[in-house]
């Protein structure tokens, strides 16, 4: 794992990066929740996260939003966050031209941003999205959503409605040519405190059961 800062549109953008040996190797993004609630790239979830596509053969990016960390500016409320995303996904494109895959993952606040982000890069063709918080954004967008993903919510969830993001994957669910699943784990809250073990082994097998498909 490599510590970067890589240009973006506010100065530098913070960022973690791990390469994989493999030229033709996947890729993956993973954002962070709220900045103004403390989300940083450093979050327990996205440091899960990166840890399972990096040991599923994926060169993996994590990075701090605008005003986190190191990385410049200050918080846009989504707007700004999403133009960060883009400018990171380009620098991860730019040192792996021959990945036929790519994926972006986000928790919360960060799931907001990379639905926006798949909706704008049609090289995006997986996703996984955690806790995305269908009751506080608006996610009307996704009309329709074009690649097929894993949605993950805990039951318990005081944060982001769980209610909300259920009807959200049910509609998504609706569409054709995408596969939408939608795992909840019950009894957990929006940082899956003591469901640690259940939510990898969902969002792990997911990643193994799509690579097989490449």
């Amino acid at each position: 794992m490599v510590d970067l800062l890589i240009p973006g549109p506010e100065g530098k953008i913070e960022a973690k990066y791990t390469h994989s040996n493999n030229d033709k190797s996947p890729i993956v993004l993973i954002l962070h929740p709220e900045p103004s609630r403390g989300g940083t790239m450093n979050t327990k979830i996205i440091f899960k996260l990166y840890k399972m596509f990096v040991n599923n053969g994926f060169s993996a990016i994590r990075f701090n939003f605008r005003g986190v960390g190191k990385s410049d500016g200050v918080y846009d409320d989504g707007e700004g966050e999403l133009s960060d995303a883009a400018s990171v996904l380009d620098w991860l494109q730019q040192y792996n031209t021959n990945s036929k895959v790519c994926w972006v993952a986000g928790f919360s606040f960060g799931a907001w941003v990379a639905m926006q982000l798949l909706m704008r890069r049609p090289e995006i063709n997986g996703f996984v999205s955690v806790s995305p918080p269908a009751n506080l954004r608006d996610f009307s967008f996704l009309a329709p959503c074009p690649s097929s993903g894993l949605i993950v919510h805990g039951d318990k969830d005081n944060i982001a409605s769980f209610d909300s993001t259920k009807i959200l994957a049910e509609k998504l669910q609706k569409q054709k040519k995408v596969e939408i699943k939608f795992k909840a784990i019950k009894g957990a809250d929006h940082f899956y405190e003591n469901f640690s073990e259940e939510f990898v082994s969902i969002v792990d097998g997911y990643i193994k059961e799509n690579l097989k498909k490449i």
